[in-house]
């Protein structure tokens, strides 16, 4: 992708799944990369597994104060921030009579408060810089239409879709942000959900005939931060196989 060589991203979620995923499609670009998570033995592993990491700062993004150290410590690692892939976010399947308070407490801390004090800060930092920004969030398909068991995580996602929009529009023309909606993806959380028929089951969905990869969204989050998408703000972008088609 042009653009991208040299380019400091910081991965929030960044240790699996998705994230992990993105943060070594990024390298292979030839970006400066810092993960960002609140998994303290996840960090300790994916600095083994990509050792050109440049940063992996613990973090819970339903934290402020935790946020705002975070990014203190990435100022002192880099100046300024080019990409925020603003990826951390959990899931709870839950049928909604049974869904606690708790629960749904979390799901929004972390899904849609946690995605807004990042992008804050990040924005921060990327309005006053000469060449701005890129802010790419995870949203889902399940903040688009519904799914049942999933009333918290859906609108958590729903809010992402719509906190993109209004980013994009007081923040252009100096910073670009858009949303990265997946369907099923073959994530660890994805597994820890769903058995093997239930997997299935989501596969017969599926146009395509199967799951999605984690490097398959690593690639589009790629693009989006790229100099290919410079025209392209306050979007929400489906990855899904056609299912929701």
């Amino acid at each position: 992708m042009k653009g991208l060589k040299d380019k400091k991203v910081l991965v929030t979620g960044g240790v699996r799944g998705i994230g992990a995923a993105t943060a070594a499609r990024f390298i292979k670009e030839g970006a400066k990369v810092a993960v960002l998570d609140k998994d303290s033995k996840g960090l300790q592993n994916i600095k083994k597994t990509l050792p050109e990491l440049e940063g992996a700062i613990k973090a819970d993004v339903s934290s402020p104060k935790e946020v705002e150290s975070a990014f203190s410590q990435l100022d002192s690692l880099w100046r300024g921030l080019d990409v925020l892939i603003n990826n951390a976010g959990i899931s709870i399947r839950h049928p909604f009579l049974e869904i606690k308070s708790e629960e749904w407490l979390e799901i929004i801390s972390v899904n849609l408060s946690g995605i807004f004090f990042v992008a804050q800060q990040a924005a921060r930092r990327m309005v006053k810089q000469k060449q701005g920004g890129v802010i790419l969030n995870m949203a889902s398909t399940n903040g688009l239409i519904g799914y049942p068991f999933y009333a918290a995580y859906n609108s958590s996602k729903a809010g992402v879709v719509e906190l993109t929009r209004s980013m994009a529009l007081e923040l252009a023309p100096r910073v670009r942000v858009n949303a990265v909606c997946p369907g099923f993806i073959l994530t660890p959380m994805q597994e820890a959900e769903y058995t093997p028929e239930m997997l299935r089951e989501c596969e017969q969905k599926i146009p395509m005939g199967r799951l999605g990869k984690p490097e398959e969204v690593a690639a589009l989050f790629a693009f989006l931060a790229s100099d290919e998408a410079k025209f392209i703000t306050g979007q929400f972008f489906v990855i899904d196989g056609g299912e929701i088609a």
